[in-house]
């Protein structure tokens, strides 16, 4: 543990000199200087005998630069070598009970059951107070181990990881999961494609092309165990799956678990986490949202996060409910109704229906607003929204208005521009970019920064040989990702990147990052994020705590990464050299194994690199139980 006094120290060349002799020299300036010199010595002597801090010789003390400089980055003195007049208590986080091992904050049902039942807000975000935070560090199960490795994970995940057996039970007719041993088995069923998500994809398949590259990203809305999302990635579509904490044992946490990208969210009262215009398709397979009701609000949602020309598609109630109605223990007259209400929800969006056949039905978003516009003249209902940021999504209320689509000149115009088909919309410059929407960013901003990104990953693999190691890393976090530049320099990776852009940063890019085929979702990193423990393998923090300086406490937004790292996963600090150094204090608190290191363009600029390695550390053995409490 570093001592409460510990300052980052790099080692320098040694500076020489040469001195001439002094041909004429005064005996009484060189009595004067020699009893100056003596007396200095013998001062400096005396003062060293009040307090001695010994070495400890057994830790490694230095890192070696390109150019031969010798960098002191380890800790040399204990807490304990200190006299105690002359130290403050060293802070020390615990673990946590074991009951908290699946702890969320903001969707903890503790406190989520003080909020109102309408419009299940009390299922959405509502996190801590300051002073309810904790301070101590929430513990893997028992008997934890790392997770099965892509694509091995979309099939098999270990018990012990996620120890909960009752959608074993309930969901065993829909082949949700089955359990078998010391792990899940996920046949990829759901509860309208009990087949499997391979053959349902491939009905849809046959619906609308997801093979051409003009489907690249997709939302799925209730997503169970995401075996739909998890099938699409195959194709080239990268899928954001979300749903809520409920009875539904740990959904969400299966899925990551799956090495598929989820999120813990609901369709309540608040928008979505993600900017306009955000995904190419949306799906909903018996998600139980209301879609018509309360203004049809949450078709209204599903409209402002489709690309003009997206598609929604739904599968289960009402959808072919003369076949299913007895099955699902409702009325013909009920499910006919609601059907009629969706249809009349979805037409006053201006949307086409495309094709119902047996459970599938799908519809289309205009590619403009031109004709939408036109009829508005005629009804009404609903509005289109006055000015205001269709991409502020961060506790912002859902509306019953129409969004605005960006306004074109002709009717086969592509509103806000049209996307190039995966994969070559990675690289090419973003129309929010290329339109000038982003003050500030221009195409050759992007261009550099994507350059610049390349350059920055490859010289973390030459740092982290294990970046390089095909499925040692599968669920990637990038806390502040700007444009995208990491997560697209890493495409060619068996990973996924969860592309964070903080509601604090000085530009809203996150448009630009589903632009480029990628996803991600807007965070304050004052809050915990919403997701269950233990969900990412690597996370990488560019600038984040200098973003934060002031804002809220290091030590809070360390905890929550360690709450949401995996056991032995890897973090890359980017920061002031000074940031880090208080950084590395609080890691080497939390047991985490750190070495801070030059920049890519060397040891001369103060922007510095750590990286930091989790401990492996479980709850203990006599706490292993299977978990009877819904999630």
């Amino acid at each position: 543990m570093a001592g409460p006094h510990q300052q980052y120290h790099a080692i320098s060349k040694p500076v020489t000199a040469n001195f001439p002799f002094f041909k004429k020299i005064n005996l009484y300036t060189f009595l004067l200087i020699l009893f100056l010199c003596t007396f200095s010595y013998l001062f400096g002597s005396w003062r060293n005998t009040i307090v001695s801090i010994p070495c400890d010789p057994s830790k490694p003390t230095t890192t070696v630069t390109e150019e031969g400089k010798s960098l002191d980055f380890a800790t040399h003195h204990s807490a304990g070598d200190l006299d105690v007049t002359l130290t403050s208590e060293v802070r020390t986080y615990p673990s946590c009970n074991v009951n908290l091992s699946e702890y969320t904050p903001c969707e903890d049902p503790k406190r989520s059951f003080k909020f109102s039942r309408h419009q299940l807000i009390y299922e959405e975000r509502h996190c801590p107070e300051k002073g309810e935070l904790l301070k101590c560090r929430i513990p893997a199960p028992y008997g934890y181990r790392n997770p099965f490795t892509w694509p091995a994970s979309r099939d098999y995940a270990w018990y012990n990881n996620v120890p909960h057996k009752h959608l074993t039970v309930e969901k065993a007719v829909q082949n949700w999961i089955r359990f078998e041993g010391d792990r899940f088995r996920f046949p990829g069923g759901g509860t309208m494609f009990p087949n499997g998500a391979d053959a349902y994809i491939d009905d849809i398949g046959r619906l609308i092309d997801l093979n051409d590259g003009s489907i690249r990203t997709a939302i799925d809305t209730g997503c169970g165990v995401a075996s739909w999302g998890a099938y699409l990635l195959s194709r080239n579509v990268l899928t954001m799956s979300f749903a809520p904490r409920d009875n539904h044992e740990a959904q969400v946490q299966f899925a990551l678990e799956r090495g598929v990208p989820a999120l813990i969210g609901i369709m309540a009262s608040k928008r979505l986490p993600y900017p306009s215009r955000a995904f190419d398709m949306a799906h909903c397979s018996r998600c139980l949202i209301p879609w018509a009701d309360f203004g049809g609000q949450y078709l209204i949602e599903v409209d402002r996060v489709l690309r003009p020309g997206g598609y929604w598609i739904l599968s289960g109630p009402p959808i072919n409910w003369k076949t299913h109605w007895k099955g699902w223990d409702r009325t013909e007259d009920d499910l006919n109704d609601e059907q009629n209400k969706i249809e009349t929800v979805a037409n006053s969006l201006c949307w086409k229906k495309l094709v119902e056949k047996d459970d599938i039905a799908i519809w289309q978003k205009p590619i403009n607003h031109l004709n939408c516009k036109a009829n508005r003249k005629i009804t009404q209902n609903p509005p289109f929204c006055p000015a205001h940021d269709p991409d502020k999504a961060w506790y912002t209320n859902m509306e019953t208005c129409l969004t605005n689509l960006p306004e074109v000149s002709t009717n086969q115009d592509v509103a806000g521009g049209e996307l190039p088909k995966w994969p070559e919309r990675l690289n090419a410059v973003p129309p929010r970019i290329s339109r000038g929407t982003l003050e500030g960013i221009t195409a050759e901003t992007f261009q550099k920064d994507t350059a610049l990104w390349n350059r920055r990953v490859s010289y973390y693999k030459a740092v982290n040989n294990q970046l390089e190691k095909p499925g040692r890393y599968r669920n990637i976090l990038d806390m502040n990702a700007y444009l995208g530049g990491f997560a697209a320099a890493l495409i060619n990776d068996p990973l996924w990147v969860m592309n964070v852009v903080p509601v604090q940063a000085s530009a809203n890019t996150l448009g630009v990052i589903y632009e480029r085929g990628l996803i991600g979702t807007y965070q304050d990193w004052c809050e915990a994020m919403s997701t269950y423990p233990r969900t990412y393998d690597f996370i990488h923090a560019d600038s984040v705590f200098s973003l934060y300086d002031g804002r809220c406490e290091m030590e809070d937004i360390l905890l929550e990464m360690d709450r949401i790292l995996r056991p032995e996963g890897n973090v890359i600090f980017r920061d002031d050299v000074d940031v880090l150094v208080k950084i590395k204090k609080i890691t080497d608190i939390l047991n985490w194994d750190s070495r801070i290191v030059d920049h890519e363009d060397g040891p001369h600029q103060r922007e510095k690199l750590l990286f930091a390695v989790k401990a492996y550390w479980t709850a203990p053995a006599d706490h292993q139980k299977e978990s009877t409490t819904s999630s």
